[in-house]
């Protein structure tokens, strides 16, 4: 007797507000959603129209009370995915995952898109290069490894994202205070040789255990040195026959499948050193925040978020999937903490203006052209003029905010 056929579900959970055209592109594929999020977020601007449900659970539940959640609205559906659309979610999925059979990266693997520690070790493995690293364990190692290890090096908390948390030491007595305030927690931080150059991200699309997408972008200041000393954050995707785009989305393209990603996206980071080599800094299994997506879509037409929704469903359903580009152009944005609530950036007309970023106290825009250099010009120009016009400092945050 044949089975009834039947509505697939698909479970994204996530405790930011992110993730919406995933959600579209699922229910246009006819998936049905249901979105489990925090309560804080209950007025949020979801897609309330495509979603089948939306349950929202208290702030700051234990790993045994999201479970019980899950599993207590899995007694009357039969969820096919489980998405994480956030980063500090990716834990709890795989765990849920692997607690309840349902295919996609377990808890082993996802350690290699969020332990820093372990994504080190991997990246080593296929063979990058890494910044010299020690887990902050034992202290006898910690003197060995800055004996041997020129300073100054940074101390690296190894599941937080972006450059939240970090803190750049430079010399031994530095380390070990630093120890003592973090007490118990010091085992989960890493400590690396610090290593100055451009930093560079690509964002890409896996399928199948290949790489079938990548952007190459480059950031203007360090996210490190703007998170921890202020400033206008910038990044643009860089000319796709250059050297370092050739470059980097070969070592990317290697990178990611022995890092044991199945299919999904990712946003790892680069540095290239004054020695000219390209160095791994980190990767994770999500879209790029800060509006990298809306850059990467402007610049190809790939919306990472839908396309992303596409390799799961086309995976689930087992057809073939092929990503969807539309254009191969230049695209960067300028964005800053402002002063105001809601900045006036009407002064900044060019043409290639294409997207103007509507968040309260922040500042951005996106450009778009076929010229590379022309994008990278007018980020300098309106970097400059956005931290006279709009800049405000703040502390760096202890913890993620968006």
């Amino acid at each position: 007797m044949m089975s009834q056929k039947r509505d697939a579900w698909i479970l994204c959970v996530t405790t930011y507000e992110k993730g919406q055209s995933f959600m579209r592109q699922c229910a246009a594929m006819g998936c049905r959603v249901l979105l489990l999020t925090v309560e804080k977020h209950r007025h949020a601007d979801w897609p309330y129209d495509i979603l089948d449900e939306v349950v929202y659970m208290p702030e700051g539940l234990t790993l045994e009370q999201v479970t019980n959640t899950v599993t207590y609205l899995a007694r009357s559906r039969h969820f096919d995915r489980l998405v994480a659309l956030d980063e500090f979610d990716m834990e709890t999925i795989a765990h849920l995952r692997e607690h309840m059979h349902v295919p996609g990266m377990g808890r082993t693997t996802t350690s290699h898109f969020r332990d820093k520690l372990a994504m080190r070790f991997e990246a080593q493995r296929t063979g990058a290069l890494v910044p010299e690293f020690i887990p902050v364990l034992n202290y006898d190692d910690l003197r060995t490894y800055m004996a041997d290890v020129a300073g100054p090096w940074v101390l690296k908390p190894r599941a937080e994202a972006s450059a939240i948390g970090i803190r750049k030491i430079h010399d031994p007595e530095q380390l070990w205070r630093s120890l003592d305030e973090l007490g118990d927690r010091q085992s989960f931080y890493l400590l690396e040789r610090f290593v100055p150059g451009d930093i560079f991200h690509v964002d890409a699309i896996t399928n199948d255990r290949q790489v079938v997408f990548t952007a190459v972008s480059q950031y203007g200041k360090p996210p490190m040195q703007v998170m921890h000393e202020g400033g206008v954050f910038t990044t643009r995707v860089i000319d796709r026959n250059s050297t370092d785009a050739r470059q980097l989305a070969a070592m990317n393209a290697q990178l990611v499948p022995a890092m044991g990603l199945v299919r999904g996206v990712t946003h790892a980071e680069y540095i290239r050193a004054t020695d000219g080599r390209f160095y791994f800094l980190e990767v994770a299994a999500r879209v790029g925040g800060a509006f990298i997506a809306d850059v990467v879509e402007q610049a190809t037409g790939v919306n990472l978020w839908a396309e992303w929704a596409r390799v799961e469903i086309s995976a689930l359903r087992g057809v073939p999937y092929a990503v969807r580009q539309t254009r191969e152009e230049h695209a960067g944005s300028v964005l800053c903490l402002a002063k105001t609530t809601e900045p006036d950036t009407s002064m900044f007309d060019a043409p290639e203006i294409v997207h103007r970023m509507k968040k309260h106290h922040h500042a951005g825009l996106i450009v778009r052209s076929t010229d590379a250099e022309r994008v990278r010009i007018l980020l300098e120009d309106y970097g400059e003029r956005f931290a006279r016009e709009y800049l405000a400092v703040a502390p760096p945050p202890l913890k993620p905010t968006a």
